[in-house]
């Protein structure tokens, strides 16, 4: 309903499996977590997501965002956390537990030079599908549009989902990375 009376349409049909990883693009501006998160409360999904670990570092802010379904990343630790979700997602798929990873494959706000590469990772190794979360503040829709299998050939797939997501402009389109592996 929030959404609805901000001028916002969601756009849902469901999701193919009970786990897999949510590529939401573009991720320009501070107004994409609380769109995102109102369009999360609309459907009633619980998703986890990964955050910078300086997020979580605030007690009461921290334990809120451990809350909503967010994971501190460590982005200087060199083992990374891909291995680790990877583990969880084919664990959850043995218990036929729910596990969708969301993420903004940009990392950052601010304009870079590509996507990084641990939703495509995480994907293609625990063979789950990747679903296409558009935020799209042009024509004020969130919501999932599109799901893939990746083949695992990151050229093919990002060529892919950047046809998929043509024509949807962030906030500030300026700062939208370019959809391909940085």
């Amino acid at each position: 309903m929030v959404l609805r009376l901000l001028g916002w349409q969601l756009l849902w049909d469901g999701l193919p499996a009970h786990q897999g990883v949510l590529a939401v693009y573009p991720h320009t501006s501070n107004w994409d977590f609380p769109v995102g998160l109102l369009a999360k409360w609309a459907l009633g999904l619980h998703v986890t997501f990964w955050g910078k670990d300086t997020l979580f570092r605030p007690p009461l802010f921290g334990r809120w965002m451990r809350w909503l379904g967010g994971v501190p990343v460590d982005r200087t630790n060199p083992k990374g956390i891909v291995p680790d979700m990877v583990s969880r997602m084919r664990l959850a798929r043995e218990r036929g537990d729910f596990l969708w990873l969301a993420l903004a494959p940009e990392g950052t706000r601010s304009a870079g030079a590509g996507w990084r590469s641990g939703f495509y990772r995480v994907a293609v190794e625990a063979g789950v599908p990747l679903a296409l979360v558009h935020l799209d503040f042009g024509r004020k829709r969130v919501g999932v549009h599109s799901v893939l299998q990746l083949g695992g050939n990151a050229e093919t797939d990002m060529a892919e989902i950047a046809r998929r997501f043509d024509g949807v402009r962030g906030r500030r389109p300026e700062l939208a990375a370019p959809i391909k592996l940085a």
